[in-house]
């Protein structure tokens, strides 16, 4: 692993980070923005640039936590470390409230 920064999430909690660079599959490294902690993920496959990777395992129709808010649910399984993108996430922006 790289002592570079790969990738920042923004709360503690977050299930979701988002890449600060192209990153490979493999050992990266994660800065929080609320706090001064820095930790070692793994990453299951390549994550391009300004977009997100899962932090834990995510089950089916759970909720997706970015900002320490909701951000969406997921559509499927989804394991950590993987690519989070509209392949596998329904954005709660754009749903309609009763």
């Amino acid at each position: 692993m790289s002592d570079e920064l790969a990738f920042l999430a923004h709360q503690q909690g977050d299930s979701v980070a988002v890449a600060v660079r192209d990153v490979e599959a493999g050992k990266a490294r994660l800065a929080y923005l609320d706090s001064e902690d820095q930790i070692e993920i793994v990453t299951r496959e390549a994550i391009p640039l300004g977009h997100k990777v899962a932090l834990v395992s995510i089950p089916a129709e759970a909720s997706i936590v970015e900002y320490g808010e909701i951000i969406g649910s997921s559509r499927g399984q989804i394991e950590a470390g993987e690519l989070v993108h509209i392949h596998n996430i329904r954005s709660n922006r754009w749903q309609i409230k009763a």
